[in-house]
């Protein structure tokens, strides 16, 4: 993941869009994308679904991560792609754990400019201007916004708590179940 820090724009013809969500994301996204600024790129898409999503412009090659099953596979599929000249990588945070970990790994080994598509069908780019809509969208999708905060705070306040209480209800109920073998 480069381009964070820096604004500037990177070189190369390509774009991975990882389709991390619903199909119809994907379908929504794609040809605004392309009838805007990404047009000029030919677009790969990884997925674990079967066949295009709607609006999928010709030209792209179609990833199936269930293909790199193995951690071997993995990392050939990483080198291959960071070999690839890939500008952009454009990833789907929907409220879906769909592809969860592969976006993320695809992000981290690509070298390459990261977008962010919502829900909605809108994006952003995580870049230093881009830090207050992150840190925003980050504890929406953690549940800690407005209220909720304390709450989320509160439960993991107490899970420790709840822990050792659990611990020390079996441990005396498994000493008294001993005992009673011993003296009976």
């Amino acid at each position: 993941m480069t381009y964070v820090l820096s604004g500037r724009e990177p070189q190369g013809s390509r774009i991975l869009f990882v389709e991390s969500g619903s199909r119809s994301i994907a379908a929504g996204i794609l040809p605004t994308l392309v009838g805007s600024w990404a047009g000029a790129y030919t677009i790969d898409l990884a997925t674990c679904y079967g066949g295009y999503p709607e609006g999928f412009p010709e030209g792209g090659e179609i990833i199936r991560v269930g293909d790199y099953g193995t951690p071997e596979l993995r990392d050939k599929l990483a080198t291959t792609l960071r070999k690839r000249d890939y500008a952009f990588v454009g990833i789907i945070c929907s409220a879906e754990p769909i592809m969860l970990w592969w976006k993320w790994f695809l992000v981290l080994k690509i070298p390459a400019k990261v977008f962010i598509v919502n829900e909605n069908c809108d994006y952003f780019w995580i870049n230093r201007e881009n830090a207050g809509v992150l840190k925003e969208f980050a504890l929406v999708r953690m549940g800690m916004e407005g209220g909720g905060t304390l709450r989320v705070l509160g439960r993991l306040g107490a899970f420790p708590f709840a822990i050792l209480y659990l611990l020390l209800y079996a441990l005396t109920v498994h000493a008294r179940r001993a005992l009673r073998r011993v003296f009976t």
